[in-house]
């Protein structure tokens, strides 16, 4: 009889050579059995070259995000957040049409009035409430070398957000306007939000808005992670890669190969191990 391992290596096997580069070329990223999750794919902003993938699974009033950019200002903090309303309104990304002083820099303030304010600050320790942490570049995730991020946090939220989910917006913020490495002031001028900070350092670099309806979970027995207690007993709903997440099409031959693989293996049961 086909061993469990075998089947996920069998079932992990049939992801296509596309979506096995993607997992080969980052770490994987699982939402646990039954667990809600949205996907969304983070566009540039003003210019800045900046893309990535985020995840939101969420089980009763915690909310887990993962995060995955590049394109970001290497080792500089990069601000982040939920942005949007929970009270039904309908906010989007915007686009250069927003920039509406003409100054070629879209401003948080301009771009605000599309996605919305801050709902959660997504920093990386302590407290995210927007009024106290929307700021806090202190506690927020700083890009390496070459300009990536990688996220994991779980917080706890309202029942207002979990019930919106899909109404919010990742965004996260900082640009190089002047190409110096660096936040400064002399690449656009003080921020408007706060004239301690400079205006690259809170100006948005990407967006993103929740597609589809929520990833459907892969059947118990999932694909083993190697990650120890964190990994056990999870189901993979999305791999994230830098530029972007495995498609939808690749999750679904993995879901119907391992169903066949598990027929198979019942009918090799009942005719006593035939071939």
């Amino acid at each position: 009889m086909m061993s469990k391992r075998t089947g996920r290596l069998a079932a992990f096997a049939a992801l296509p050579a596309a979506a096995l580069l993607t997992v080969a070329g980052s770490s994987p990223v699982f939402a646990e059995e039954d667990t809600p999750a949205y996907q969304i794919d983070l566009e540039q902003l003003n210019d800045s070259g900046s893309k990535g993938t985020v995840l939101l699974s969420a089980r009763g009033t915690e909310l887990t995000v993962w995060i995955k950019s590049e394109g970001m200002v290497p080792g500089q903090p990069s601000a982040q957040h939920l942005h949007g309303s929970t009270e039904g309104h309908d906010f989007v990304c915007p686009d250069d049409s927003a920039d509406t002083n003409g100054d070629g820099i879209l401003n948080n303030t301009e771009a605000t009035v599309h996605y919305g304010d801050i709902n959660i600050a997504l920093t990386v320790s302590g407290d995210t409430d927007a009024a106290t942490s929307g700021l806090a570049v202190d506690r927020m995730p700083v890009a390496d070398k070459e300009g990536k991020i990688s996220y994991k946090r779980t917080i706890p939220v309202s029942q207002d957000v979990i019930d919106h989910i899909k109404d919010l917006h990742v965004v996260q913020h900082g640009i190089d306007r002047n190409d110096n490495g660096k936040y400064d002031f002399e690449g656009a001028g003080k921020s408007e939000l706060d004239p301690k900070l400079p205006q690259e350092a809170t100006a948005p670099t990407n967006c993103g808005e929740v597609t589809g309806a929520a990833v459907g979970s892969v059947p118990v027995g999932g694909i083993e992670t190697g990650s120890g207690a964190e990994g056990a007993g999870v189901s993979p709903v999305a791999v994230i890669g830098t530029a972007g997440a495995v498609s939808a099409a690749a999750v679904g031959a993995l879901i119907v190969v391992r169903r066949r693989t598990a027929s198979g293996a019942q009918a090799v049961a009942k005719t006593g191990g035939a071939a």
